[in-house]
């Protein structure tokens, strides 16, 4: 068995009291409690309840330490401590039509990174259903359970399989999206489109995916995803090619024979 971090435990202990729950919740989905948050946009009372018990949860553990999450929003920590970044169900729309796939995903962000930014140190995408852990700490790789993960070899986009996030009503700039897919597409093995942004992270950690795109994403989805694919070996970046992906909303990921050359499509498609 690998050895990982007491933070990774913690966390780890958190997602599995959520995740029966949740699977519950998934086998009895027509019976919940659906509220509309906004256009197409629904929060289920399954995702309530499971960011309540990531919540108490992670404070028993570091009772100090702030919260950013999906349905609450901020909840000030000690300033000068990390402060956990929770998407407590990511797949929400899938979750709600009976689709089996959906994650929980937790990242802990250190105010005092390198020069002195706030950096995200630890990440853990859980798949209830799967009982899949991906998890990942700076500088000590990237996991599956206890099998080191690293992004694909494949190095020519006709072998690539890219995964993306379709704008949606009230959600995205699907002009810009349909540039982007005019302009990868006839290059590529496929396109895959699954319904959560945090799954498709892990799967391009994991050499499932070969990169991903996407845009209009929350900290919460993307934050554990980004250092999962970072410590298996590949780059996340912007649609320019910077390091401003959370700074520009801009989300494009692939292992280093492949990044450049996906960049290139989609930044001559923005041009």
């Amino acid at each position: 068995m690998v050895s990982h971090s007491g933070l990774i435990t913690v966390i780890e202990r958190a997602c599995r009291k959520a995740g029966p729950r949740l699977r519950r919740d998934f086998n009895e989905v027509q019976h919940l409690q659906v509220s509309r948050k906004g256009p197409a946009d629904f929060v289920s009372m399954a995702d309530k309840r499971a960011e309540d018990t990531m919540i108490e949860e992670l404070q028993k553990a570091r009772p100090d330490w702030g919260f950013l999450v999906e349905e609450r929003g901020e909840i000030a920590g000690d300033p000068d401590k990390p402060r956990w970044i929770i998407d407590p169900l990511d797949g929400t729309s899938n979750f709600l039509h009976g689709i089996p796939h959906f994650a929980i995903s937790v990242a802990v962000e250190d105010p005092h990174g390198a020069q002195g930014k706030p950096e995200i140190t630890h990440g853990y995408i859980y798949q209830p259903l799967t009982d899949e852990s991906f998890w990942a700490e700076k500088g000590r790789g990237a996991w599956l359970q206890d099998q080191r993960l690293r992004v694909s070899s494949r190095r020519h986009l006709d072998e690539a399989l890219i995964a993306t996030g379709i704008p949606f009503l009230g959600h995205g700039n699907f002009a810009q999206w349909s540039r982007i897919f005019g302009a990868v597409a006839p290059e590529v093995a496929g396109i895959r489109r699954l319904g959560s942004a945090a799954l498709d992270l892990a799967w391009v950690a994991a050499g499932r995916f070969d990169g991903f795109w996407e845009s209009d994403l929350k900290p919460w989805d993307v934050a554990a995803g980004m250092l999962l694919i970072r410590e298996a070996g590949g780059f996340v970046t912007d649609f320019r090619g910077q390091d401003m992906a959370m700074q520009r909303n801009e989300f494009l990921a692939a292992n280093d024979g492949l990044h450049s050359k996906l960049h290139k499509l989609v930044a001559n498609s923005l041009r």
